[in-house]
């Protein structure tokens, strides 16, 4: 059975809106004001051992609007538009970008069974919180950037989630990873 892998860009009081400031917030473009070579190797590697991505339909839409058009020597751009993508949502009715299904939010725990490896989910904030509320978040990948944004949607919101920590490392000069799991005490 895959596991289900949120992974986020996240600032240091929680922020994930906006990182790469496509999004249009008063604050985007973060995630890229700190180098951090080694977690962009760290998202490369992330995908390539990744069997496929669950999202929700706005980070969805706006991967599908850049990335089908997007090639790069290290083979980011082939993955992201090979790979099977499975796309959270009530409202759209059918996927423009190639290796994507639609489904609703109860078929997220048969994606776990119909594949191996990792299901990651990068982005998707509601996705997010409605996964962890069902107890089907596996893993939490943070990339923790050294900036404190003070508003924006954040990664939690509301209830209590206990978490253990399985990885730490610095990721750049001023970046940090951080690795969760579920609390199982």
């Amino acid at each position: 059975m895959g596991k289900l892998v949120v992974t986020q860009f996240i600032s240091l009081d929680g922020v994930i809106e906006d990182p790469a400031g496509v999004e249009g917030s008063p604050h985007g473009a973060w995630s890229f004001r700190a180098d951090a070579p080694d977690g962009l190797r760290f998202k490369l590697d992330e995908l390539m051992a990744a069997d496929a991505q669950l999202l929700g339909r706005a980070t969805y839409e706006t991967f599908a609007a850049s990335w089908p058009q997007r090639r790069d020597a290290a083979g980011f751009a082939e993955r992201m538009n090979s790979m099977p993508k499975y796309v959270v949502s009530s409202t759209l009715k059918a996927a423009t970008w190639n290796n994507t299904e639609v489904i609703p939010l109860d078929k997220v725990a048969a994606v776990k069974e119909w594949h191996a490896r990792d299901i990651i989910v990068p982005g998707s904030a509601r996705l997010v919180h409605a996964l962890r509320e069902r107890g089907l978040v596996d893993e939490y990948r943070l990339i923790v950037h050294p900036v404190v944004l003070g508003s924006g949607r954040r990664l939690w919101e509301g209830g209590t989630t206990e978490l253990e920590l399985v990885e730490c490392r610095a990721v750049g000069p001023h970046v940090v990873l951080q690795v969760y799991r579920p609390a199982q005490w």
